[in-house]
């Protein structure tokens, strides 16, 4: 290295150094130097710029996966925080994600996910590198690499998610990411999916018709939202509770009519209200809907519709857990509440209504009979009586 890069070495740590608060890391680069966000949209990288500056480097000099010339890939300085650090952020976009790296993998489905035999998860990695201007035939400055990777697993119980992101800085550190913060489930009481549904206190009439939908917000656009199960129980979450299959898979109720579904953001299905017998003897049958919900890539959705896809639950039962293939928690749908009786009456109710009714006609006839014949008799009583007691002394008289 030759003198004057030297100086502009020394003038670059002495101002940054004089810009910057690194009073406590002013040091070597270490593992933990690197943070990795994965969004849902985009991934965010903040690295430690104290060490960089400390190596002889600035955040100019910092270049993500070989793309030097791209404002939009470029780090900038952010010395509002403290310590402060280099940042770099970029869309989750295979045509503009700055050169990272796309890698699906595939795996056999476990515990929730055990009716699948390919669950999938994508892996967005990639490094950034310092560049060392030197032109001479030796350097004195160690490269720096910072490597970043997010590993984003594709299959949702909706009701349910635990993220894992992974992050390195110089080794590998592992974390996670996760879509399930973009999905969503609403029910619809329309066909065009505008008017939600509003369930009252005292339920739906069954049948009614109720329309679901699964949708993804704020999500990058080659992933489409895919449904592999959807399925009602009586318990808020995914247990062991008593189930009805809606859906899995190719295998669809009869009275369940699949609209949309692995084609955009949004998948859409409907089924007619119903009601659990064995909450025959309760006011409301109450119920919850779960999804088991795949983000596929745009291209290969269609494979993922295919009948020979799903792997009977027992054949999954002996597998082992595999990595990259996450826990899950829970995020239900609003109450399916429906009445268990439509009539207000039984057919016994109502007979037995009908005889107290013809009991009580019965009744009220006799009654006016007898009163009708007591005031004819009494009437006549008087009559006679009168015409008695008026005729006596007019005869006396005459005599």
């Amino acid at each position: 290295m030759g003198l004057l890069q030297l100086l502009i070495f020394a003038s670059v740590v002495v101002q940054s150094k004089s810009q910057l608060n690194c009073s406590t890391t002013m040091r070597r680069p270490e593992y933990t130097d690197i943070s990795v966000t994965c969004g849902t949209s985009s991934v965010e990288l903040a690295i430690l710029a104290c060490p960089v500056i400390y190596t002889g480097y600035n955040e100019s000099l910092l270049v993500l996966n070989n793309i030097a010339n791209d404002p939009a890939c470029s780090g900038t300085l952010d010395s509002s925080v403290n310590p402060p650090v280099v940042r770099f952020t970029f869309p989750l976009n295979m045509t503009n994600a700055c050169g990272s790296i796309f890698r699906t993998t595939s795996a056999p489905g476990t515990g929730i996910f055990s009716d699948f035999s390919n669950i999938q998860t994508v892996n967005i990695s990639g490094v950034v590198r310092s560049h060392d201007p030197t032109t001479g035939t030796v350097t004195y400055n160690a490269e720096l690499k910072y490597f970043y990777s997010c590993a984003y697993p594709l299959e949702y119980l909706i009701n349910n998610t635990q993220v894992d992101v992974s992050s390195s800085s110089i080794a590998v550190k592992d974390n996670n990411g996760s879509f399930i913060s973009t999905l969503k489930m609403q029910l619809y009481r329309d066909v065009n999916y505008t008017s939600p549904l509003v369930i009252p206190t005292l339920g739906i009439e069954l049948r009614t018709p109720v329309y679901v939908q699964v949708q993804a917000t704020n999500l990058t656009s080659q992933y489409f939202v895919l449904l592999d199960r959807c399925y009602a129980s009586i318990s808020p979450h995914p247990t062991n509770s008593t189930f009805f299959n809606l859906f899995v898979s190719c295998s669809v109720d009869q009275l369940t009519s699949m609209l949309e579904n692995g084609q955009s953001h949004n998948a859409r299905f409907s089924f007619p209200a119903f009601r659990f017998i064995e909450q025959q003897n309760e006011t409301v049958s109450t119920y919850y809907l779960h999804c088991i919900t795949r983000l596929c890539e745009r291209s290969t959705c269609s494979t993922f519709m295919q009948c020979p896809g799903r792997r009977r639950r027992r054949d999954a039962e002996t597998s082992t857990p595999t990595e990259g293939i996450t826990d899950f928690t829970t995020i239900t749908s609003p109450a399916i509440i429906t009445r268990t009786e439509s009539v207000s009456t039984s057919k016994e109710e109502a007979t037995d209504s009908e005889s107290k009714s013809s009991s009580s006609v019965g009744l009220g006839v006799a009654v006016g009979v007898l009163t009708l014949a007591c005031i004819v008799v009494i009437g006549m009583a008087v009559f006679f009586y009168k015409k008695l007691h008026g005729s006596s002394p007019s005869k006396m008289f005459h005599k």
